[in-house]
């Protein structure tokens, strides 16, 4: 990570820090402000002691391609399935 990296989280931190601020004046001493507010002390601590001593990056995985055959598949196993999101239904496949 980088420095900006971690400037980037510590504005994101103090940004939640000011909404629960916001929601505990609006709700009080809720059980769930207090576990929020728990919530981030610990985010904190796991951000500085992160800053202080990163973990070693991970090497970055060869990611194997995935084989597509050009045959046609079998349409009985796309029975019952919608087209959302395809725009247009060339058949019915719902029975």
């Amino acid at each position: 990570m980088t420095r900006s990296d971690f400037a980037e989280l510590r504005y994101a931190v103090n940004q939640l820090r000011q909404s629960i601020g916001v929601l505990r004046a609006h709700y009080g001493d809720a059980g769930t402000i207090r576990r929020l507010e728990n919530d981030l002390e610990r985010l904190c601590i796991d951000a500085d002691e992160f800053e202080q001593s990163p973990p070693p990056p991970v090497a970055g995985r060869a990611q194997e391609p995935i084989y597509v055959p050009d045959s046609k598949s079998d349409e009985s196993a796309w029975m019952g399935a919608q087209d959302e999101g395809l725009g247009f239904h060339s058949r019915p496949r719902t029975q």
